[in-house]
């Protein structure tokens, strides 16, 4: 993935997240992903999986395809 895709993934992450009122921690207790983990994830510090995508979609009960779309109205 090139750095403006995980942008985009990392904004969506955290835009979902907010969304859902979910902080990183609750977020880390609902899909198993550690927080500190999901923190770096949104910092752009690291760059998820395909499985750790799904894993974080699910948790946030979103289809995948929506934290890899690039909606002006999110970022």
């Amino acid at each position: 993935m090139s750095g403006n895709e995980l942008e985009i993934i990392r904004n969506n992450i955290k835009y979902y997240r907010k969304e859902k009122n979910f902080t990183q921690e609750k977020l880390s207790e609902i899909s198993g992903i550690s927080k500190d983990y999901l923190s770096e994830i949104e910092r752009g510090k690291k760059s998820p999986s395909l499985k750790r995508l799904i894993i974080i979609a699910n948790a946030l009960n979103i289809e995948l395809y929506k934290l890899c779309y690039a909606d002006n109205n999110l970022n």
